[in-house]
């Protein structure tokens, strides 16, 4: 565990290199959820490979696996877990000591069967939470949320505290239905947080983009609201091959289509965040404890 502070403490030293701003004026990680409607849509999948398209292009990044009973982060990256989100309650351990470092650098907390309770826990347990969240909020330039397939009272106010959502959904009418059901629940808890869209296995260019205009149509019609198309992944056997590998496919298959695809995705992210880099937005952790109540 020595091991794992100090290589957390270099890195640390060097975010303060970071390319994303000076480090005179370095603030908190942007905190973003990714999220979809139904499971099976590639969601995990889609938060390790971005997440590692980020760390790649020299961010920070920490990945925290939010998905209650079904955590399989780890699962993808080949390891076994040592530490997950529940030893920092049960254990009172540091965010530090559960940090687990990942390829490329990538830093990534494992989930649990449990992150249900985090939520109901009492109120000198929710403050170490807040105080070890906030630690490391100033150590990384993005913390990805990768939030359970749906929406629970749990996980809701995670997600509302977030920066912005990444919405997650193929071109199935099922999972594109769900995907707007999700939107509309965050929507009517807080129409300002930003969504943008990732359309995932998609047969072809047209299949995805006529799926992107659909739900942006819907967003616009019902909810009085816009839904960027962040970019779409195709339906690559080379994500299947990764998976069985256990490894991240934009590690494993670097040149195929689905690798260059989420690459340029991470880049699109990047791109919007240098346009709106003039609009404030609330601290993720204010409003994560505001929520906690």
């Amino acid at each position: 565990m020595n091991d794992q502070a100090r290589a957390l403490r270099e890195q640390v030293k060097r975010s303060k290199e970071s390319p994303q701003e000076d480090p005179a004026i370095r603030q908190e990680a942007r905190a973003i959820a990714v999220m979809s409607g139904k499971g099976g849509v590639g969601k995990s999948n889609f938060s390790l490979n971005f997440s590692l398209s980020l760390q790649k292009k020299g961010y920070n990044v920490l990945l925290f696996d939010m998905d209650i009973g079904m955590a399989n982060i780890d699962i993808l990256l080949g390891v076994t877990q040592r530490y997950s989100i529940l030893h920092l309650f049960e254990r009172n351990l540091p965010l530090e000591e559960i940090v687990q470092k990942g390829p490329e650098g990538l830093s990534y907390i494992a989930g649990g069967s449990g992150l249900k309770d985090i939520f109901h826990f009492d109120e000198q347990k929710r403050k170490h939470f807040l105080s070890q969240l906030q630690r490391l909020s100033i150590q990384y330039d993005y913390i990805v949320f990768d939030m359970g397939a749906g929406i629970t009272n749990e996980s809701l106010q995670l997600i509302l505290s977030c920066n912005e959502i990444i919405l997650i959904s193929t071109c199935e009418p099922t999972a594109m239905t769900d995907a707007y059901s999700a939107m509309k629940f965050i929507h009517n808890h807080d129409q300002n947080i930003p969504f943008q869209l990732v359309v995932n296995r998609a047969i072809s260019a047209k299949h995805a983009t006529n799926t992107a205009v659909r739900l942006q149509s819907v967003s616009r019609k019902f909810l009085n609201r816009s839904l960027s198309h962040l970019g779409s992944l195709p339906d690559d056997k080379y994500v299947t091959l990764a998976v069985m590998e256990q490894t991240p496919f934009v590690l494993r298959f670097p040149n195929s289509h689905v690798s260059r695809a989420v690459q340029d995705i991470a880049s699109n992210y990047l791109r919007g965040q240098d346009t709106n880099s003039t609009k404030k937005t609330n601290s993720f952790i204010h409003k994560l404890r505001r929520l906690f109540g």
